[in-house]
């Protein structure tokens, strides 16, 4: 893997000042905010470091649940028991989070759903893994092919509840994964995470969501906390043409998390605006190629490559360009050729694919033996290297 350093992107993004300010703090042990919009990440503060989820958890239960929906495996007025094992374990008697379904009661999937989303509940959670598995935990194994589908390489779930389990880890990277892809994939469902309460039994309770009702644009998320893992959350927020996902964990308290969480939205709303970094098709650099009728070709994105930038502060940006090189021609014309990485303060914030802008046809013998032979002599020098 080649990696070469940018010097348009300073450029480009015009951030080159005397002084700079320095990143952005949090009290949070664990934070990740990124606008995916752009694809930007602006806060990366152990975004891949293992967390339990806690009943962030609940977010893959829902999820599996809203594919069994669109698949007609199950409907929003189907009816699920609520078994003496589900009302102990998760309902009223367990002390934890709950909906206060009674026990042997019927209740439709569309109520398990609020259950979930607006109160956390674990009966709820467990009534519909056992109404669509027949088992408390039958749905676990579809949450970890679902993990595996959308990319959370670093997932494991072992229970429906986020209840506490030494192999449950998440990072959160993947809950903000997690997190678009259920806006994104399942909005009928999403959108029960904009309710403000619900009630059942004839209890009400509000949404857990402490930004729900902040004025930042809030739309849905969820909490968790734990002996263990301290208190986190994942919420999402529009403000005008972003969409910001944060995740924090490990805070001391709910009233610490609230506040964090407020701060760190507030200052992404306020602070950035998108900057055209490339447009679509423009050469953001070169790759060398091997055996080919020209030496090189220039790589570009197949959109226009936005970052948000802070138009209050300075930044320290800056880019490199990867690929398995040299690439080997025959070449064809936007084929997949590198990638793009563009660093906020010595951290990827954003990661695009780059593509060849040319066809590069084989070259003649002496160009081919020509770069064999240079590709020889560099392989030699990186080799002698290597031994020191």
């Amino acid at each position: 893997m080649r990696a070469i350093l940018l010097g348009l992107l300073m450029a480009a993004v015009a951030l080159v000042a005397p002084l700079r300010a320095e990143p952005f703090a949090t009290s949070a042990p664990v934070a990740f905010l990124i606008d995916t919009t752009t694809g930007s990440v602006l806060l990366d503060k152990g975004a891949d470091k293992p967390i339990e989820p806690a009943a962030m958890a609940k977010l893959m239960t829902i999820a599996v649940v809203a594919q069994a929906l669109r698949a007609g495996e199950t409907t929003r007025e189907t009816e699920y028991p609520i078994s003496e094992q589900t009302w102990r374990t998760g309902g009223a008697p367990s002390g934890s989070a709950t909906m206060f379904a009674a026990v042997k009661s019927r209740i439709r999937v569309d109520d398990l759903l609020r259950g979930v989303i607006v109160q956390a509940a674990n009966d709820a959670c467990l009534a519909l893994s056992e109404g669509l598995t027949g088992q408390q935990e039958g749905l676990v194994p579809r949450m970890n092919a679902l993990a595996g589908q959308i990319g959370m390489q670093h997932s494991q779930f072992r229970n429906v509840t986020g209840f506490a389990d030494p192999e449950q880890l998440t990072t959160a990277r993947d809950l903000a994964l997690l997190l678009t892809w259920l806006r994104t994939n399942e909005p009928e469902v999403y959108a029960i995470y904009q309710e403000k309460d619900f009630t059942w039994n004839k209890i009400r309770q509000t949404n857990r969501n402490p930004l729900l009702t902040a004025d930042l644009g809030v739309d849905g998320g969820v909490t968790g906390a734990s002996g263990t893992a301290g208190y986190g959350l994942i919420v999402s927020a529009a403000h005008g043409d972003q969409r910001f996902i944060l995740v924090l964990q490990g805070m001391k308290s709910i009233a610490d998390r609230a506040a964090e969480a407020k701060r760190l939205l507030q200052w992404a709303e306020t602070s950035f605006q998108p900057k055209t970094v490339f447009t679509r098709g423009e050469t953001v650099g070169e790759a060398s190629v091997f055996g080919g009728l020209a030496p090189r070709v220039s790589l570009a994105a197949d959109r226009d490559v936005e970052l948000l930038v802070n138009s209050a502060n300075e930044e320290k940006l800056s880019a490199k360009l990867l690929y398995d090189g040299p690439l080997e021609a025959p070449i064809r014309k936007g084929a997949p050729a590198g990638r793009l990485q563009i660093l906020r303060e010595g951290q990827v914030s954003l990661e695009i694919p780059l593509y060849a802008s040319a066809d590069i046809p084989i070259g003649s013998l002496p160009q081919r033996a020509f770069g064999a032979i240079y590709e020889l002599g560099i392989g030699l020098v990186q080799g002698g290297h290597g031994k020191r």
